[in-house]
């Protein structure tokens, strides 16, 4: 099986934590270079030290806030202009804030478009031209089983990723023939800071321990545990890989089975 990306160059968004860096140091493993992409210059300091360099990778940063659409135009123009082959995107930025939908603003709705499909967008059209140059592109969205299964009480998040869902299986179509596969990677509940949130969340509105929510979450999950940041890496990574080449327009759950639809 061909897994190797030595010589291939990695833009991976949102990668100072959770699967975000977990997917990063996978695609190092396998040779890559890679670009972390995040807000925090010190945490993207202290990431770029764990990607694996033993078979001559160089590794770099991009500074940018995905609150700040323009922000993140300026930040990804200027590294192009310097580093203008990029092989794979991974797009993944942090859900809002959860809630019943019915109580969202629509203020929310248009704060996360803007976050994911609008950033992820422009992305693409930026890197989109070198991987049709190089005759390889791979582009992940984590995103989540939402857009299979929504998710009670994230009412926004479940809306805006379903579009990010359906935006990315709209390029794989277009895309397909020059060889660039673009997919959807769905984690599940996933040990991540995120998941504490959602376990703050329905600790405080159900009147009960996060210890015991974490139980009953656990209990619908085939596995009976939550998933590990690695192990949605791992998808990650194999997709990114010459050997997905003709595996392009799937979400992938990656969530031990607790999607119920087929």
């Amino acid at each position: 099986m061909n897994l190797d990306l030595t010589g291939k160059t990695a833009l991976v968004c949102g990668s100072t934590q959770g699967i975000g860096l977990a997917s990063a140091i996978e695609l190092a493993l396998l040779g890559a270079n890679v670009t972390l992409v995040a807000r925090n210059e010190e945490k993207l300091r202290e990431a770029v030290e764990d990607l694996d360099t033993s078979m001559g990778q160089l590794h770099r940063y991009v500074v940018a806030d995905f609150a700040d659409h323009e922000n993140v135009k300026d930040a990804i123009q200027n590294y192009l202009r310097l580093c203008p082959e990029v092989h794979i995107l991974v797009n993944n930025t942090g859900g809002p804030s959860g809630g019943p939908i019915i109580e969202a603003e629509p203020d929310q709705f248009l704060k996360t478009f803007q976050m994911h499909v609008i950033n992820n967008q422009f992305l693409a059209q930026a890197v989109v031209p070198s991987m049709k140059k190089e005759g390889y592109g791979r582009i992940v969205n984590i995103i989540s089983t939402s857009v299979k299964q929504p998710i009670i009480g994230l009412g926004v998040s479940n809306t805006i990723r379903g579009a990010v869902a359906s935006w990315s299986k709209t390029l794989s179509l277009e895309l397909g023939q020059f060889g660039i596969t673009s997919n959807n990677v769905l984690p599940g509940y996933t040990e991540t800071s995120r998941l504490d949130a959602v376990l703050e969340m329905r600790s405080n509105s159900q009147n009960k321990s996060k210890e015991e929510v974490a139980k009953e979450l656990q209990s619908a999950i085939p596995i009976r545990r939550f998933s590990e940041a690695k192990e949605v890496a791992a998808a990650v990574a194999f997709l990114c890989s010459p050997a997905a080449g003709s595996i392009s327009g799937v979400s992938l759950a990656v969530d031990g089975g607790r999607t119920e639809g087929l």
